[in-house]
């Protein structure tokens, strides 16, 4: 996996764990690594025979350049989440829209016909969107940067030849309307991630319909800021553990060609997490 940083992920438990149920004589090991080394990194990777890569923040639209062919989901969504090697070719995939969209039904929220608001703007955010309106929803993308949600929405908008996609500043003024409306909010931004678990984005949660569903692309910590003031609501919700492993294991997929186990990847993540945090709470700390 590339990304920066990458201490804190654990994609690396969670695919050694599956590649041993798997018997595959392989190993996955993270990489952190600078945008401006991410060419030579994608490069070297490749040059030592590297089966695939997984990429995360910030390099997923990066990488979009560096790909000799892209699989039509990554094309259109305009980043890329997953490398895969293959004849002296690197192909890029993105197996985030379709591991978020399980994730989020698996929890219990349904998008189709529903008001959906994203906060981020991002490649997660990118993916993000695409499944929700692949699945009947209408979207409002906000971010701090009112631009870059502006012409994330426009380039969507006209891929798909509809008017699906609304932007928003990532306020909580600008949002107030916007959420007495929604069904369902996705964070898909890094506030509220580990260390900085203090944090939260700016959305004015006591605005909310008493049945939304607020679902954290987050999983470090499992319970962030953001999802336990939704419960203190009494609102639904659900942190990205589940997205990871479904991303995760259909990435694993292509590179091996073999059903991946992803209720063992999600368990692994779940046991990490649970044994990260336990000191803490026994202090009395977040």
């Amino acid at each position: 996996m590339l990304g920066h940083p990458v201490g804190h992920s654990l994609s690396p438990a969670m695919h050694n764990a599956a590649l041993a149920q798997l018997g595959w004589d392989g190993v996955y090991v993270a990489f952190d690594v600078l945008p401006e080394g991410l060419p030579d990194a994608v490069r070297g990777l490749q040059a030592l025979g590297i089966a695939g890569v997984n990429c995360t923040i910030p390099h997923k639209e990066a990488l979009i350049p560096l790909m000799d062919e892209l699989s039509e989901e990554a094309a259109f969504i305009g980043a890329v989440n997953t490398i895969v090697f293959r004849n002296g070719r690197r192909i890029g995939h993105n197996t985030d829209a379709p591991g978020f969209l399980s994730a989020l039904r698996a929890a219990g929220a349904e998008p189709e016909n529903k008001q959906v608001l994203v906060l981020g703007a991002g490649g997660s955010a990118r993916a993000v969107v695409v499944a929700l309106v692949g699945a009947g929803a209408q979207v409002t993308v906000a971010n701090r940067t009112l631009l870059r949600a502006e012409e994330l929405a426009a380039e969507l908008n006209a891929k798909i030849d509809a008017d699906c996609v609304r932007a928003a500043a990532l306020n909580e003024t600008a949002l107030a309307p916007i959420v007495a409306e929604a069904s369902i909010v996705v964070n898909t931004t890094s506030v509220g991630m580990s260390p900085g678990a203090d944090a939260m984005p700016e959305v004015p949660l006591e605005r909310m319909r008493p049945d939304a569903f607020v679902y954290d692309l987050i999983y470090n910590p499992l319970e962030t800021r953001l999802l336990r003031e939704a419960r203190r609501r009494g609102l639904r919700g659900a942190n990205g553990a589940g997205m990871l492993a479904l991303q995760g294991a259909l990435a694993l997929e292509l590179w091996t060609g073999e059903c991946a186990p992803a209720e063992l990847m999600e368990q692994v993540i779940l046991d990490a997490l649970a044994r990260r945090q336990k000191p803490a709470a026994q202090h009395g700390t977040k």
